[in-house]
């Protein structure tokens, strides 16, 4: 039983990554592939007893089906434990969603309804999943986002490049997360007074619940746009300082030599 939980566990989620099963398919050969486990490990734990009381043979194999039984549960258990620290939701964003629009595809048009959390409680949750505001211009912003987005390796369905500071710049791009659970991210750079501000949006295509990945992708994300931008600003201080006025040339008359 131990060796059939094992391709029960890995089958589902390579055939979910790659798009051959839909969600509600691979939920139900997930659960049952952790069933078979869990009943490994049952089966296992009483093996091993009879065993040390009859002291008869067959340590090993009882050993072998208890080892892969609990090596299938372990993903089970780090899922389960992320499901407790972090509340049920599929969908975060730092600015109303209707900003931050999802591309729509098929999958999207399928979603469920987003699960969301009040903003008092995003913000005691993730701390960090908070518009940013910067003193650059959209156009020097957009760059950074859009490094910091080809540098994460997401597959960018949209994307708007601000070509003037009065524009807005827009990038939407997929992620497919360990189980194959697709997610989207949605980054908006808009001008904002002297500078610009970047808000950002995560949201599970299929996922009944997320188990934190949408705050911890913003908070990751937006934090290492603080720290490119801090780099930015330290190694040019006077990015932001107007352009220098060329000296006026004086009108010179030649036409009656004077």
């Amino acid at each position: 039983m131990g060796s059939l939980a094992l391709p029960l566990v890995l089958l589902p989620v390579l055939m979910h990554r790659e798009g051959f099963i839909d969600a509600s398919i691979f939920l139900v050969l997930i659960l049952f592939a952790g069933a078979v486990a869990a009943l490994a490990v049952l089966v296992a734990l009483g093996a091993l007893a009879r065993l040390w009381v009859s002291g008869d043979r067959g340590w090993a194999r009882a050993l072998g089906g208890l080892v892969l039984g609990l090596i299938c549960l372990l993903p089970f258990a780090y899922y389960g434990a992320l499901a407790l620290r972090y509340p049920p939701v599929t969908d975060m964003a730092t600015a109303p969603r209707s900003d931050l629009p999802l591309i729509f595809e098929p999958d999207t048009a399928a979603m469920p309804p987003a699960r969301m959390l009040p903003p008092e409680e995003q913000a005691r949750v993730f701390p960090n999943a908070q518009t940013r505001l910067y003193p650059l211009d959209v156009v020097q912003l957009f760059a950074l986002v859009d490094r910091l987005v080809a540098a994460e390796n997401w597959d960018v369905r949209r994307r708007i490049e601000p070509l003037t500071a009065p524009d807005q710049g827009r990038i939407n791009a997929r992620i497919v997360t360990l189980p194959g659970w697709r997610e989207e991210a949605v980054l908006l750079i808009r001008p904002n007074g002297r500078g610009a501000r970047v808000d950002m949006r995560s949201a599970s295509i299929g996922a009944p619940i997320d188990f934190g990945s949408n705050g911890m992708r913003i908070s990751a994300f937006l934090g290492a746009l603080d720290n490119e931008v801090t780099a930015l600003l330290r190694d040019n201080p006077k990015i932001n300082d107007p352009a220098p006025v060329e000296d006026a040339v004086p009108d010179v008359d030649i036409g009656n030599g004077q």
